[in-house]
């Protein structure tokens, strides 16, 4: 029996799948190279395992979204997902219009191999393209060229996906406005509903940040972000979350669930989720990094669990929620956190008497938006 205001959000699950076939130099996930054989039915059970241990946390709410990550997935057969998929169908119940994301990278994937990938439940595809030039797919460690970007964009369409998206970074090595451009007029000509459009970082335990390129200086980051946004907008793209741009009605609604404070299991190595328990408790739990690990565990592949104690939740809510362009209903503030409005009342009249949060609403001003790390901190506990 649930508690006094224990929250109940909607419901999503990661997947996390460790291989990939190259690490990139700016990549700072989870994740392996590979020698050899992927072991494909070894981890399938494992994850299958996996998802039947975190059952309780699943509350017996439907799977509304699903994201599968890397990693590199699409190194995974067909065959992989249509098993994998049959078998947690028999452990939980899926929304019946279920949002199942598959990221794919352009060197590993042909038209045969969506079509599988399609016939398995997977209705929405993110494809790793980040940039269309041959020289920065090379500086950037891609496995793939722009040809085969382009062709692995056409193979999906044809396999049947129309629910697309497309990774795409600016700020590479010596890039200019121009640049960027033309690799943002790139990923528009294919009229994919979603692009994933952002600033390359360099992130700790990377080879770039160990060995940093030669990339833009700021005000050429601005050019580029200036340009860019004024294409996607001409382009009828709305940037609903900081670097997501999507067509009306196309916004990932995995990512929407992230940013509104919802629930999402994890399974896989290294993935992380969080849950709301009948408890009334919030909390954040990660599952064991390296692959063979992950494989070798019996029973709980959890390797760490964190409460969000209640004097947290207000900045890990408005830290998501004020992300959203639109931002959020200020009733959902209590739905999710099991909180009362109360609870940050004050704080909100401040901030909306110095302009910085919208009125009746959790969204920050344009003003809020430019301040952002300052209107967070007012949250801190």
């Amino acid at each position: 029996m649930a508690g006094p205001g224990a929250p109940c959000p909607p419901l999503g699950l990661y997947i996390h799948v460790p291989w990939c076939v190259r690490k990139c130099p700016y990549c700072d996930f989870n994740s392996h190279t590979f020698t050899g054989e992927l072991p494909e039915q070894a981890y399938l059970d494992a994850l299958v395992e996996d998802l039947r241990h975190d059952l309780p946390l699943a509350r017996e709410r439907p799977v509304s979204t699903v994201f599968i990550g890397g990693g590199t997935p699409s190194l995974m057969s067909p065959a992989f997902f249509q098993s994998l998929f049959r078998r947690l169908r028999e452990l939980v119940t899926f929304s019946a219009d279920a949002e199942i994301t598959l990221e794919a990278n352009p060197g590993t994937v042909e038209q045969a191999r969506f079509r599988g990938f399609r016939e398995a439940g997977i209705n929405r595809l993110s494809i790793g393209i980040q940039s269309f030039n041959p020289q920065q797919l090379q500086r950037l460690g891609r496995i793939h060229d722009d040809r085969e970007a382009h062709h692995a964009i056409e193979s999906a369409f044809r396999a049947g996906f129309d629910n697309i998206n497309l990774d795409l970074m600016h700020g590479l090595p010596e890039q200019t406005p121009q640049q960027a451009l033309v690799d943002l007029d790139a990923a528009l000509s294919w009229q994919t509903p979603h692009l994933s459009w952002y600033q390359l970082t360099l992130e700790p335990n990377t080879e770039f940040y160990s060995r940093p390129p030669d990339l833009p200086e700021d005000d050429s980051l601005f050019a580029i972000w200036q340009a860019g946004r004024e294409r996607l907008t001409g382009a009828g793209f709305r940037d609903y979350e900081v670097s997501a741009w999507a067509r009306p009605g196309q916004a990932s609604r995995h990512n929407l669930n992230y940013w509104t404070f919802g629930d999402y299991l994890a399974i896989g190595a290294g993935g992380h989720g969080k849950a709301s328990l009948a408890s009334g408790e919030v909390i954040r739990y990660w599952k064991t990094r390296q692959p063979d690990a992950y494989l070798n565990r019996i029973g709980s592949r959890t390797a760490g669990t964190q409460a969000i104690d209640a004097d947290e939740r207000p900045l890990e809510f408005m830290m998501n929620a004020l992300r959203l362009q639109q931002g959020v209903d200020e009733s959902l503030f209590s739905e999710r956190t099991g909180l009362p409005l109360a609870t940050i009342a004050a704080i909100l009249e401040t901030l909306r008497n110095e302009g910085l949060l919208e009125p009746h609403r959790l969204q920050a001003t344009e003003r809020g938006r430019q301040f952002l790390n300052s209107v967070l901190e007012r949250f801190l506990s």
